[in-house]
């Protein structure tokens, strides 16, 4: 019997998410159609390869054998996807971008707007989000990341050196000016929470006052004038309502790099979204240094 892709695809994505749901969520399929994929493979291996229970499904050896050689042939189907998107001339189709949030809202929008004022044929997919995408697999054409090591196995571009500085809201700014010995309440974010190293010794009061998980939060907060905040300078800069305090002189940041996989890089798509990215990042590179 000849089993199907799909089928030993399905086989692999429950060894892997071990529901029934999980792996339906990975293959953008309800669960009942991988539940019949999983009959129909054990059917034609004669082999069992789940064993059912209230908690999910647990792989038996069989399962993880062939879930082994179907990780084989999707790690080809990747390379064979990568190459043929590589060599692609055409300025057409679907061109999928991931950066960070706020890196898109405060900088990279009018970047989103040439390109696809000048490649209308290209329909550009932006995924928003501060999670590294696996561009191995696909999961991304381009990625622009902030970050000192963007990939080592990756193709990449420096686009811009960055600093990050101290913001607050003007009327905070004008106590902090008018009495620098005053506490300074600081909003820090919760995976570094305590008081940001370097701060001037002309403020030596200073102390953290609220911890967040979300940057976004932490704007917000620092608008409505409930502390300082540590932030790039281009974000500082771009979020109305605030103003640069001297409390931490601007300190080197991460830079923003673009990436892509080596077999994807070379693409025209590629290609002329980079040309597009790199002038405006020249144009406004000013915005992230002092």
């Amino acid at each position: 019997m000849n089993i199907a892709w799909d089928d030993l695809r399905t086989v692999l994505m429950l060894v892997r998410h071990q529901t029934l749901a999980g792996a339906g969520a990975a293959l953008s399929i309800n669960y009942t159609t991988v539940a019949r994929r999983i009959r129909r493979v054990e059917t034609g291996l004669g082999h069992l390869l789940f064993e059912r229970s209230a908690d999910g499904y647990r792989p038996t050896e069989a399962a993880r054998i062939v879930a082994s050689h179907a990780e084989n042939m999707e790690t080809s189907e990747f390379d064979l996807r990568r190459k043929l998107q590589g060599i692609n001339p055409e300025l057409s189709g679907c061109l999928t971008i991931t950066a960070p949030q706020l890196l898109i809202s405060h900088f990279l929008a009018p970047v989103l707007d040439q390109f696809d004022r000048a490649f209308p044929q290209i329909e550009l997919r932006i995924l928003a989000t501060n999670d590294i995408l696996d561009l191995t697999r696909l999961e991304a054409d381009l990625a622009i990341r902030i970050s000192r090591n963007p990939g080592d196995m990756l193709k990449g571009l420096r686009l811009l050196k960055q600093e990050n500085a101290s913001f607050a809201a003007p009327g905070m700014a004008a106590q902090i000016q008018s009495d620098p010995k005053a506490m300074i309440d600081w909003i820090v974010y919760d995976a570094i929470p305590n008081v940001p190293q370097g701060i001037d010794p002309t403020y030596p009061n200073n102390r953290v006052r609220f911890r967040f998980d979300d940057m976004v939060a932490m704007l917000g907060a620092a608008q409505a004038g409930l502390g300082v905040v540590r932030v790039p300078m281009f974000l500082g800069r771009a979020v109305a309502g605030l103003v640069e305090v001297p409390v931490l002189p601007p300190q080197p940041y991460s830079d923003v790099w673009v990436v892509g996989h080596p077999d994807v890089w070379p693409s025209e798509k590629a290609r002329a979204f980079r040309e597009v990215l790199i002038a405006y990042c020249k144009q406004h590179r000013a915005n992230f240094t002092s």
